[in-house]
């Protein structure tokens, strides 16, 4: 099979790679320690998945404007992305 049509290069592959861990390691900590859901900040009732989702959706928006907005290396967004996780994990 030629996949050269897809452009893998190491940091697509480690960014596959690293969501589907994640994914892997959610679905054991939902077997292995069932939740409720809870009520954060949003007001809206939140699963471990739910959080996990407004996070790869809010790093996504912040990675695309890290590039439009700013000539800074993209190490810096990674850094915003990973305390705006650590927020909505926290209190979404």
């Amino acid at each position: 099979m030629d996949l050269q049509w897809m452009a893998w290069t190491q940091p697509t592959a480690i960014f596959f790679i690293v969501i589907a861990c994640l994914l892997v390691i959610f679905t054991f900590l939902g077997i292995k320690y069932p939740e409720t859901p809870r009520r954060g900040i949003l007001t809206i009732e939140t699963t471990r998945g739910d959080r996990l989702f407004i996070t790869l959706l809010g790093a996504a928006f912040i990675n695309a404007g890290w590039l439009a907005l700013s000539g800074l290396p993209q190490w810096w967004a990674l850094g915003i992305c990973a305390l705006y996780a650590a927020a909505v994990f926290r209190w979404v």
